[in-house]
C-alpha cells in the first residue's frame, strides 16, 4: 500500500451540485430555483425570525428590566478565607490575594465580607469592607485599610 492508494470509503464523499450547467445536467436554466418569486432572485429570501408579516415573537413579548452600565463588579473575599489561607500577623494586600489564588484578577475591586470566624490578627488592605467584617477583624486584633 502506498500513500497514493489511499482514498475515502465508498459514499463518504459526495459531488457538489453543479447548477446552471446546461439542460443535460438537470440543473440548468433556473439553477434549481424555480420560476420567479422572492427566492429565485439574488439576495432573495426572508430574514431570520420573519413570520410572514405577522408580528414576530420577539416584538410580541414585553420588554423587562434594564442593565446598569455603571455597575462595578466586585470580587468577594470572606473572613473565613483569611482564616484558612493566611497565618497570624500577616499583611494582606490585593497582590498577595492574587498570588495565593484567593482572587482571580486585579482589574476588579475586592470587598471583604463578614462570613465566618477569625482567630488570628491580620492587617488587611482591600477596596471595600462591610461593617461586620471590620468588626470581626478588629475584634481578632487586626486592622482593615481601604484603598480609594
Amino acid at each position: 500500500m502506498r500513500i497514493g492508494d489511499l482514498k475515502p470509503s465508498k459514499g463518504a464523499k459526495k459531488n457538489r451540485k453543479r447548477v446552471g450547467c446546461g439542460p443535460g445536467s438537470g440543473h440548468g436554466k433556473t439553477s434549481c430555483r424555480g420560476h420567479k418569486g422572492q427566492n429565485s432572485r439574488s439576495g432573495g429570501g426572508v430574514p431570520a425570525g420573519f413570520e410572514g408579516g405577522q408580528i414576530p415573537l420577539q416584538r410580541r413579548l414585553p420588554k423587562r428590566g434594564f442593565t446598569n452600565i455603571f455597575r462595578v463588579e466586585k470580587q468577594i473575599l470572606n473572613v473565613r478565607d483569611l482564616e484558612a489561607k493566611f497565618d497570624a500577623n500577616t499583611e494582606i494586600t490585593v497582590e498577595v490575594l492574587l498570588e495565593r489564588g484567593v482572587i482571580s484578577n486585579l482589574n476588579h475591586p475586592v470587598k471583604l465580607l463578614g462570613e465566618g470566624e477569625l482567630s488570628k490578627s491580620m492587617k488587611v488592605t482591600v477596596h471595600a469592607c462591610s461593617k461586620k467584617a471590620r468588626e470581626i477583624v478588629e475584634k481578632a486584633g487586626g486592622e482593615v485599610n481601604i484603598i480609594s
